[in-house]
């Protein structure tokens, strides 16, 4: 299993799109299309597993998340997504280590993530801080990871 930490060029931008427009999650079409209009800041990126140099999984590390703008979490971990053949081989926890080394090694001290899934984070060592409404009017639970130096 590979794990490459992306931008725009990378020799896996192209297969991470069509990926994620034809996985099984709703969302998937959604990064496929901030992808292909490359909608990230300098410092975010897409991470991407693959096997055999086929995408299995991805993540983001982005500024900001599904948080209304008036609230200043920064930065996030989102879009986790393992295709459900690759799950319970602890893909989800490679992307995050490779999100949270990316974090550190552009001086981010805190990480968080968007969820409405329990138990999963946690046992990447995320807390919750509580349930938030979203900018899609729905609730989820606000994770962070505090990163050591």
């Amino acid at each position: 299993m590979e794990i490459s930490v992306m931008t725009k060029g990378h020799p896996l931008w192209d297969k991470t799109i069509s990926f994620a427009q034809n996985c099984s999650w709703k969302a998937g079409p959604y990064l496929a299309e901030k992808m292909r209009n490359n909608e990230f800041y300098e410092n975010e990126r897409v991470i991407v597993a693959t096997k055999n140099n086929t995408p299995v999984g991805y993540c983001t590390f982005t500024l900001k998340d599904e948080l209304p703008k008036d609230l200043e979490y920064s930065p996030f971990i989102g879009f986790m997504f393992v295709d459900e053949k690759y799950r319970g081989k602890r893909i989800s926890e490679k992307m995050i280590a490779a999100a949270l080394d990316h974090a550190l090694s552009n001086g981010y001290k805190t990480v968080y993530i968007m969820s409405g899934e329990t138990g999963l984070y946690e046992k990447y060592g995320f807390e919750k801080i509580g349930d938030f409404e979203t900018v899609h009017g729905s609730v989820d639970q606000l994770f962070q990871k505090r990163l050591a130096y």
